[in-house]
């Protein structure tokens, strides 16, 4: 089972691959290659979920959804 460590160091990665652009993230000794941004993002949410589990504590996101009949 990872650490916080390693999964923050795994995240850390994402981030920065995320935002050069670029679909391949290394680390670990691992190489993962990405076929779009939204699934680096979902990587990075899914890591975000396992390191608040591993602190004891959840992410809670909240959804508005609204609706209108004609105007």
């Amino acid at each position: 089972m990872p650490t916080i460590t390693d999964l923050r160091a795994r995240r850390e990665a994402l981030s920065a691959q995320r935002s050069s652009g670029v679909a391949r993230v290394s680390y670990d000794g691992k190489t993962v290659d990405y076929r779009s941004v939204a699934e680096i993002d979902r990587a990075i949410e899914a890591l975000d979920r396992e390191i608040a589990g591993l602190e004891g504590r959840r992410i809670v996101r909240h959804v508005r959804v609204t609706t209108a009949k004609g105007l």
